[in-house]
């Protein structure tokens, strides 16, 4: 099991529990690389150096900045970043219950598995579960997480809480001004069967193991030819085929899924 990142107590009300925010998703497993000089083939070292003079900056001088105009900079202290983060009174405390559903995806930051911190905090987790369970309802909480007032959704999964921080509302872009250009179309009626159709037959499940990282793979692929001293085959490229009149390629679909669909089997009569 992956280590506690933080703990505390989960309050709905006067019931509380302590409770451990465990990371639910990783990117350790991608290949990742340095940079490195390619004539002696020695790790580079970045450094912070001064954009006038050039010269390298002590850790100890290097401040964050806030640009108030071109090349003017309000510089702030690290004890005055300090005091302003809010404390933390390692709590995440819940103010709404809310439908599962009802939260759009574009609000959804990072997950977290939520787990009771010990065995003194089973019962009251199980029964805080268990109730949003069978309401089928999510909770919202907030609370100070990694030095940040974060807003946080959880909903049950399986013996555990699902958590999920969500970007604030000034954090999602809105959908209406990307979609302002595309303009309304009246979609035939026999266009909307086929599509149906179409889509009737590429009915499934969503299984997370089937989507693989083709990118990393070929990574992997690439570094070990390479260790290997193996000749590197680029790989090959499907051949751009040519555009037909959408129309035309769904009654196309349309008629080669009719030829491969089996026919029901005939009743007996009697």
């Amino acid at each position: 099991m992956a280590r506690a990142i933080w703990k505390g107590y989960l309050s709905i009300g006067e019931l509380s529990c302590g409770i451990a925010l465990r990371a639910a998703a990783t990117t350790s497993e991608r290949i990742s690389f340095h940079i490195v000089n390619r004539k002696t083939g020695n790790r580079v070292r970045r450094d912070y150096v001064d954009e006038q003079s050039g010269e390298p900056v002590a850790r100890e001088d290097q401040v964050k900045g806030y640009e108030t105009a071109k090349g003017s900079y309000v510089v702030l202290e690290p004890e005055e970043i300090a005091a302003a983060v809010p404390e933390s009174d390692k709590r995440l405390a819940v103010e709404h219950f809310i439908p599962c559903g009802e939260v759009d995806t574009a609000y959804f930051d990072k997950p977290y598995f939520v787990t009771p911190a010990d065995e003194g905090a089973e019962e009251a987790f199980a029964l805080m579960r268990e109730g949003m369970r069978r309401k089928k309802v999510a909770a919202l909480a907030r609370a100070v997480l990694f030095r940040r007032v974060r807003t946080v959704m959880l909903r049950p999964r399986g013996c555990g809480l699902m958590a999920n921080t969500l970007n604030f509302d000034y954090e999602v872009l809105p959908a209406e001004k990307a979609f302002a250009d595309i303009p309304p179309m009246k979609i035939k009626r026999e266009m909307l069967d086929l599509a149906k159709h179409i889509i009737a037959t590429k009915e499934g499940t969503f299984d997370p193991a089937a989507f693989d990282d083709r990118y990393d793979a070929a990574l992997a692929e690439l570094v070990k030819a390479k260790i290997e001293g193996r000749e590197i085959r680029k790989p090959k490229r499907k051949a751009e085929g040519k555009v037909i009149d959408l129309m035309e390629a769904l009654r196309e679909s349309a008629a080669a899924a009719k030829k491969t669909a089996k026919p029901a089997p005939r009743r007996k009569a009697g």
